[in-house]
């Protein structure tokens, strides 16, 4: 009970740390390049996976990655962490202070951004052919409002780590693209949890069961903020509260699991836990504690837990098998141009001047994570296929290169992102900056 042999031990570790290390090298590769790290660590399970290492040598990705029964169980619960993982760090890069017109110009972005963009998804459900692409749970409505979500949904892990490789994450611009993200996807959320709820129904949908479901999600959102706000504000920094004093970051990851578990009960998507989590404590902490909190949680998830997390994204990936070209050319010019588009139509309505309103609208059309995360859930709950959580995987990885490339553009000629920052003076730092302050000290 509740053991391996020490064959078993010896060979996981051997996979994982294989995987792991080819997840940072090619991260760390495609960065010195200009590409988001994200793609790096997807592309380490597309070189150890089915589309490379499975297609010329079987036998020795069989041997890796389904060397005993229980491998491939392993790799489910490491991929499992690194999703809420994921999730927790994103929360706590939630933004907490705006002025006014910061405010206003955050709220028509979200609007604009999510709902022609869910309007124009929900009926490409019909422009495209896409019943080849249903998953196990054969319900074509779960599969509109995934298409719809996979068209407005944006990154807040992928755009913040290109707004510091920048070194651009102080400024106004960033602040409300971050903003808007982070909102944006909390209402996508629920239509998720809403799809994969309809799903599990065996494609039974009632209006009981449309404002059940989205009823417990917003009732879990209100009651996360109520409550979580209420019980890390007067609870955690109080000399009865053990855990805390015990392990800071213990505690948190503590209430993290809680949070999700009781989402997953609720028939509310675990990750949702987790990503109220974040949010909870970025805005009930102090700024010195929510600081910590989040360079701890970083250290350990970006170290290990989300590199095998994207890496087992890439493992799942068959391109050679169960990838069409054509179409997800045609999926992502239309997803592309319907995001750029909602969001610029936007931007300008407010008064945003050409080039704020391209910056934006190129800024927030950004998948990342939560593009992969999408993908990953509706995949397990058998709302899409094999080669259609590809096609969304693909498109949450170019989506990602795109902005962190125009930006890097807008950054280096020295035009304005938007009103608020001029004069701009990028504050960029990196490993290999850190390392040549170590051996100069030394």
């Amino acid at each position: 009970m509740f053991s391996l042999t020490g064959a078993e031990i010896s060979h996981f570790l051997l996979a994982m740390g294989c995987l792991l290390a080819m997840a940072h090298l090619l991260g760390f590769l495609v960065e010195r390049v200009y590409i988001p790290r994200v793609i790096g660590e997807v592309a380490a399970g597309l070189v150890l996976g089915p589309t490379l290492l499975g297609h010329f040598f079987p036998e020795a990705f069989q041997w890796l990655f389904l060397g005993f029964p229980m491998e491939d169980k392993l790799f489910g619960l490491l991929y499992q962490f690194g999703l809420l993982m994921l999730m927790f760090c994103s929360g706590l890069k939630f933004q907490t202070h705006f002025n006014k017109e910061d405010i206003k110009i955050t709220s028509a972005l979200v609007i604009g951004a999510t709902i022609p963009a869910f309007i124009v998804g929900w009926f490409a459900a019909d422009i495209f052919n896409l019943s080849p692409y249903l998953g196990t749970a054969d319900n074509p409505l779960a599969l509109k409002i995934v298409i719809a979500v996979s068209i407005a949904i944006t990154s807040i892990p992928v755009i913040s780590k290109i707004f510091i490789d920048l070194g651009i994450m102080q400024t106004r611009f960033a602040k409300i693209v971050i903003a808007c993200a982070g909102i944006h996807d909390i209402l996508l959320w629920v239509a998720l949890g809403f799809a994969t709820s309809i799903a599990s129904q065996g494609g039974v949908f009632t209006a009981g069961i449309a404002f059940k479901s989205i009823g417990i999600s917003f009732g879990f959102i209100i009651g996360t903020f109520v409550v979580g706000y209420f019980l890390f504000k007067r609870m955690t920094i109080i000399k009865q509260n053990l855990l805390f004093r015990s392990s800071n970051l213990g505690y948190f990851l503590f209430i993290m699991f809680m949070l999700s578990s009781l989402a997953g009960n609720l028939h509310v998507e675990t990750i949702f836990g987790a990503l109220l989590a974040g949010i909870v404590a970025k805005f009930a902490l102090p700024k010195a504690i929510s600081e910590r909190l989040e360079q701890g949680v970083t250290n350990i998830s970006f170290s290990w837990f989300i590199p095998i997390y994207f890496a087992t994204v890439g493992l799942q990936l068959d391109l050679v098998k169960h990838f069409d070209p054509l179409f997800f050319f045609g999926y992502f010019l239309f997803a592309t141009l319907t995001q750029t588009l909602a969001v610029y139509i936007t931007s300008r309505f407010i008064k945003q001047d050409h080039l704020t309103s391209f910056n934006l609208g190129v800024a927030i059309n950004n998948r990342g994570g939560p593009g992969i995360v999408l993908s990953s859930v509706a995949y397990t709950a058998g709302i899409i296929n094999q080669e259609f959580f590809a096609i969304l995987v693909m498109l949450a990885l170019i989506t990602s290169w795109i902005p962190g490339t125009w930006l890097r553009i807008v950054v280096n000629k020295g035009w304005r992102l938007m009103p608020g920052d001029e004069n701009l003076i990028p504050h960029k730092i990196n490993e290999d900056d850190k390392i040549r302050s170590i051996n100069q000290s030394g």
